[in-house]
């Protein structure tokens, strides 16, 4: 299914909040949800310079953003010290919190130095975040170990994130591993990789993704993974009208948890600025709509 247009999206967050209001009382003043909207560069925003990105963030109201690596706003660890140092005043001074850095670390490799030489770039991530004041950095598997079981593969990224954990840790910071890959997305195989690595500093991005229904619920996926959720991305809104993707209830099982971070916006398209701005504006209102 392709994105829709921005004219179709305003008209699904408009008519959905219209429903809302005529159907769903009001929650009461200590039943709202803590969890904030967020974004990440990718995809919406990989052109956007940082004083670009943060100013719209401002303007819109998007609360936190998960810097991608390799995108315009250079937000990476080769900055310098005193880069860095400019980099923290200019997301305090917009008031938006840096959540952290969306790494594209990962450890399914069957050659055992490219493995470690993605558990030694993870660290500089960790570096990078802890001196901006961020939370945590996000990794992510892409595939299975070539050669390997389902279950071996699991092992060996899990086992190889127990030393990122560690030195998330010393540094006060979180990993977070991201439900990715085209096997390992399933929340069965994303379990297995939580339980091999067993480290309390790492844990999971919740990614959105089809492959969380069974049967079409969340039910036994969300299950699967809810202790080690730490953070979370989230795509087209426009699915949970279509019955693509049971996005009011995702939001209604954070607000359960009482989850308190960030959902953040992964929309697969890019955009100008101009064009990312009324598109933000439209997302936030929709994302609204559905709590």
């Amino acid at each position: 299914m392709l994105p829709l247009s921005r004219r179709e999206f305003f008209a699904a967050s408009a008519a959905g909040a219209a429903a809302l209001a005529l159907h769903r009382p009001a929650p009461a003043a200590d039943d709202k949800p803590k969890f904030k909207l967020g974004l990440v560069t990718y995809n919406v925003a990989p052109e956007w310079d940082l004083p670009t990105l943060l100013g719209i963030c401002k303007r819109v109201g998007i609360a936190a953003v998960e810097c991608r690596t390799s995108h315009k706003h250079g937000v990476e660890p080769k900055l310098t010290a005193d880069e860095r140092k400019k980099v923290k005043g200019q997301f305090a001074d917009a008031g938006v919190v840096f959540w952290g850095c969306g790494s594209i670390c990962e450890f399914h490799s069957d050659n055992p130095d490219v493995v470690k030489k993605n558990v030694e770039d993870c660290k500089q991530f960790i570096g990078l975040v802890k001196e901006l004041g961020g939370t945590g950095v996000k990794v992510r598997p892409n595939g299975v170990v070539k050669g390997k079981t389902v279950e071996a593969s699991c092992e060996q990224i899990g086992k190889a994130l127990i030393e990122c954990g560690k030195a998330a840790a010393d540094a006060g910071v979180e990993i977070w591993v991201e439900v990715h890959g085209a096997v390992t997305q399933l929340p069965k195989n994303m379990k297995l990789i939580m339980d091999a690595c067993g480290h309390k500093s790492v844990g999971v991005t919740w990614n959105s993704n089809d492959a969380d229904l069974i049967d079409g619920k969340l039910d036994e996926g969300f299950k699967l993974l809810k202790d080690h959720i730490k953070s979370c991305h989230i795509t087209d809104l426009t699915k949970d009208k279509a019955g693509k993707y049971p996005y009011r209830d995702l939001f209604a099982r954070f607000r359960a948890m009482g989850y308190d971070r960030y959902t953040l916006c992964e929309y697969p398209k890019s955009f100008d600025p101009v064009a990312g701005e009324k598109f933000l504006t439209e997302y936030k209102q929709l994302w609204e709509s559905l709590l």
